[in-house]
């Protein structure tokens, strides 16, 4: 294990215990839009169940979305040694990004089998994703440009290799965004893909 100094400068502990709670209060949040069905006299609670769908499906994106976005989000952090004032600030606009989640996940889950409102509820799913992945590149690229903050063997090609994986976010996320225009379901397909895409990526880079 490489030794650091994290007597140079403040340390990630408290932007990471902040972080850590900032995403459990959002994930948590996500669950609030599933709610008991009513079911009329006559009715059946099975079938009400099962309209509720859209909502499951929406909820299980973000919720595993919000969870690879901590992952990954320790994962940078256990490589940073110290912070800087504007890396706190980055942090906190894509936690930002990341709190306002659970809102379009809701409007998705209402709409997206409308097939008039359900193009621009997973456009703004899209948006807010896209919001996400400017500012986790954002991160990426302040550490690439200062290396002070860095583990000594978090070399600059170990960043450049984490901004080429990343920008793959934002360019999906806006290819989704014209897709949900077309069709809000296949968006939302697209959105899982990408989420699958980190997970594994995520997961075959740790046993590298």
């Amino acid at each position: 294990m490489v030794e650091t100094d994290r007597s140079s400068g403040p340390s990630t502990a408290r932007l990471e215990a902040f972080s850590d709670g900032v995403l459990a209060i959002a994930i948590t949040l996500l669950i609030l839009e599933i709610r008991v069905p009513e079911v009329q006299p006559g009715g059946s609670l099975a079938r009400s169940l099962w309209d509720l769908w859209p909502k499951y499906a929406t909820f299980a994106v973000s919720f595993v979305t919000i969870g690879i976005m901590w992952v990954n989000h320790h994962a940078l952090f256990d490589r940073v040694v110290r912070i800087d004032r504007r890396l706190m600030f980055l942090n906190l606009l894509l936690l930002g990004a990341i709190c306002f989640l659970p809102f379009p996940t809701a409007v998705l889950g209402d709409y997206v089998t409308d097939p008039t409102q359900g193009h621009i509820a997973a456009a703004l799913y899209g948006i807010n994703m896209l919001a996400v992945g400017i500012g986790f590149l954002a991160l990426w690229r302040h550490l690439l440009t200062h290396p002070e903050l860095r583990a000594h063997d978090f070399e600059d090609e170990h960043v450049r290799a984490g901004l080429r994986r990343t920008i793959v976010g934002p360019i999906v996320y806006c290819v989704a965004i014209g897709l949900a225009f077309l069709s809000a379901p296949a968006a939302l397909v697209l959105f899982a893909v990408l989420a699958v895409y980190f997970a594994v990526g995520r997961i075959s880079r740790t046993r590298a």
